[in-house]
Parts: C-alpha cells; structure tokens; sequence
C-alpha cells in the first residue's frame, strides 16, 4: 500500500490546456514539483470547449463517467476524461457536460457577453470535482484550489463533504487571484449553491453577491491555508487576508520563485 502523501490540484486554467492568467503556468509546474518531490498528484478541471481533445490526448474515462450531478433541482451528466500532463507522470481529469463546456467560448460568447448560466457551471464543476473524488475513492492529504470557479469547495469541504471518509484528513488550500471578470453570477447564485439540506443560508452569505471578489473571499475565508498567485490581487482582499490568525498565509513571490514556499506549505498541512 502506497504510504505517499497525496496531493489533489482544482483549478479553472491550468497550461498548457487553458491559460487565462498567469497562475495557469503556476499550476502546471506546482503539480510536476510536487510529483518530483515524492507526492502522488492528481489534477482536475473543466474540459472547456477550447481544449483541443486530439491534441492533448483527451480520452473518457468510462468506468468513472456516468455520475448525475444535481444542481437547482436539476440532474446533469457528468462525463470525465483524462490525459497524461506533458514531461510528467501524472494525470490531469478533465469534467465535461454537454450543455456546460461544449462550446467555443469559456466565460464570454463571441460577441463577449457573459454567460448566463455561469453560474450553474461554476456549482456544477465545484460539486462534480469533490463526487469525482469521491468515485475515485482516493483521499487527498491537501487539496489545492485556485481560480474563482474553484471558491465554493473550501465551503462545501467543511460543510457537505466533511463527513465523507475520502475527504476525512484533506487540508485545503485556496489561492487568491487577479480579478478577471466584473460582471456577477446571478442574483439567485447563493440559493442555487445550496446543493444540500445540511446547507443553510449563512454558509452561502460571503458568495451571495457572486462577483469575483465574492467568490474568492469564500474560498479563503472557507481554506486552511491561502496563498497570492497574482501580484494585481485586489487590495481589499490582500488588506483582509494577508495575515489571517490561526492560518498559514503565502505571499506572492513573482513568476520567477522556484515554488519551494508551496512545497513547504504542502509538507506543513500534510503532516498534521
């Protein structure tokens, strides 16, 4: 039986599949370091229309695809596949839904308006990350999230999936970034994220306005560590959660640090 520590990345970009802010590259070289370094790595993220499935090798994973993930009162399929990240032993899961990610766009169709149902996709990806986890019956020691699709998994960790023996020892990370869209996520976002009875409505109320901000102050409000991944981080959130008491904080240190302080990070929430 393996005795490695297992680290688990969630990310919306992650190169060389999706780049849309500089912390893409970050994550791909976070999961090879941490491969390297003696982790057992697993990646997941949305397969975005964008991503060219023949190039990167994309194929389904049937015995883990077939899983009806339910939000708003909805049930969607969840189909995932996998491809091997390039230059590394590792694999990345890719979680597709016809009606979510099929299509030429990622946030903002051609003529650059946001999409309606953002929303339901940002739940979507977040609820299908931690079932797929869940199917794969493999327990992460940390589990890293970044990009403001990922910020209601911290929340949902401590408070839908926290009695799930997969997630029982799992730490959290989440990694605060630019601000990469104005527009919000519906009026009705925080209600429709109430993916359970155990919910209640103060548990959705620092997302309820689902804006970037919104999102990511969750998801480090929610985390057992945080990190900066971005150096144009909004000052509201670099001035509130810079130094959080009783958390393990990483400043951003520029795309040329050779990402020891992470590696550090992930050492430290793995031990305990």
């Amino acid at each position: 039986m393996s005795t490695k520590k297992r680290i688990l990345f969630i990310a919306n970009e992650m190169s060389p599949y999706i780049e849309l802010t500089e912390f893409a590259e970050i994550v791909n070289k976070l999961a090879i370091k941490s491969n390297d370094a003696g982790y057992e790595v697993r990646c997941i993220m949305p397969r975005f229309g964008t991503i060219n499935e023949r190039r990167h090798r994309l194929h389904e994973v049937v015995r883990l695809s077939g899983i009806n993930v339910s939000v708003d009162n909805d049930d969607y399929p969840l189909q995932i596949k996998v491809a091997s990240l390039p230059n590394a032993r590792l694999q990345v899961y890719f979680l597709d839904n016809e009606d979510f990610f099929k299509r030429k766009f990622v946030f903002n169709d051609e003529d650059e308006n946001w999409y309606d149902d953002n929303a339901l996709r940002t739940i979507f990806f977040s609820k299908g990350a931690l079932e797929t986890v869940k199917k794969f019956g493999w327990p992460p020691d940390v589990i890293h999230c970044s990009g403001w699709m990922t910020g209601l998994i911290p929340m949902y960790l401590k408070t839908v999936y926290k009695k799930e023996p997969v997630f029982a020892n799992s730490k959290v990370i989440y990694t605060i970034g630019s601000t990469t869209f104005t527009e919000n996520l519906n009026s009705d976002f925080a209600q429709k994220a109430l993916i359970h009875a155990s919910l209640k409505e103060k548990d959705l109320e620092l997302f309820k306005d689902g804006t970037n901000i919104s999102l990511q102050r969750g998801g480090a409000f929610f985390a057992d560590a945080i990190t900066f991944g971005a150096e144009s981080v909004e000052k509201k959130l670099l001035d509130e959660f810079s130094k959080v008491k009783g958390k393990k904080v990483v400043p951003f240190k520029g795309s040329d640090t050779d990402l020891t302080e992470y590696l550090e990070l992930y050492n430290d929430l793995a031990s305990k």
